[in-house]
């Protein structure tokens, strides 16, 4: 493999996807956030994300103790002066974005890679913010990362084909399955899976059906392995609604303006599956409650 040192910053839900993706391939990462706490946290979470897998069959006990160990916690950004590549996962907040890769442009060598895992944002704006607009490349993985074999490959105007060639190459390593997108936002996932989740949250606000009923509806009606409000659960709603407003701020259409009670629930601190309630309520460990869900439902 080209890349013997990875940097992931920002060890929430897509850092914690991302580490444990790469840790399974044998490869060595960090993972790094501003707070010890947050970055051990992290790693907690990783290890009960395997434990999961472990009891459904998926992954064993020398799989879990393989993958932990080839994950490290840090609060230094000074480790990615020796990374050989570096993927960014923090919240998909323009200004902490470009902060971050001037940062890292100054601190990284020359010939380093920084990917972002932004859902919504300009790779050229954001490649604009360093002195390596070329080793600029967007990698937008869907969560869980473990288990998505997507991976959309966004360019930026200046990216190189070089950079674009081991962004594929890196892909492949990984397992997913690349998709070429040129820079637009919101790319091809989060573009169409915005409105209908913004759809079935107005449906919802308006009384025309439950909560159940509606990822009822879409499941067995189109085929959906997961309904729309519970896949929003599972992304965070925080991270739905800020994936709204910059798709709203950037193309200026209504079906990007969010959902009234999804701003509702946002300000209330039901944020889905990682506070314990969004549309439906979950346990400790992130398992939905079966046949319960929010007051939401009647408002």
């Amino acid at each position: 493999m080209g890349f013997e040192r990875i940097v992931i910053v920002g060890a929430g839900v897509m850092g914690q996807g991302l580490a444990e993706t790469i840790a399974a391939t044998g490869t060595e990462v960090i993972l790094l956030d501003r707070t010890a706490r947050r970055a051990e946290r992290g790693i907690e979470k990783i290890g009960e994300n395997i434990d999961h897998a472990i009891e459904k069959w998926g992954l064993t006990a020398s799989d879990k103790k393989a993958i932990m160990s080839r994950i490290a916690p840090s609060t230094d950004l000074q480790v990615v002066k020796d990374a050989d590549l570096i993927i960014e996962a923090i919240p998909d907040q323009r200004r902490r974005k470009i902060e971050l890769f001037g940062r890292l442009d100054d601190l990284c060598a020359d010939d380093t890679i920084i990917i972002t895992n932004t859902a919504t944002l300009s790779i050229t704006e954001l490649a604009a913010s360093t002195n390596r607009p070329d080793k600029i490349i967007g990698m937008h993985f869907l969560n869980p990362v473990p288990k998505i074999p997507l991976v959309e490959i966004v360019r930026g105007l200046n990216t190189s084909d070089d950079t674009y060639n081991k962004a594929c190459e890196f892909a492949e390593i990984l397992g997913k399955t690349p998709v070429l997108v040129y820079e637009y936002p919101g790319y091809i996932t989060t573009r169409v899976i915005v409105p209908l989740l913004n759809e079935a949250m107005h449906v919802l606000m308006e009384g025309v059906a439950t909560a159940e009923d509606i990822d009822t509806a879409m499941k067995l009606g189109y085929g959906f392995n997961v309904g729309p409000l519970a896949l929003a659960d599972l992304m965070g709603l925080d991270v739905v609604m800020s994936w709204m407003e910059n798709l709203l701020s950037e193309l200026s259409e209504h079906k990007y303006n969010p959902c009234p009670l999804l701003r509702k629930m946002v300000r209330a601190g039901h944020l889905g599956v990682k506070s314990g309630e969004g549309f439906f309520k979950y346990d400790n460990e992130g398992n939905r409650i079966k046949k319960t869900s929010t007051e939401t439902e009647r408002e």
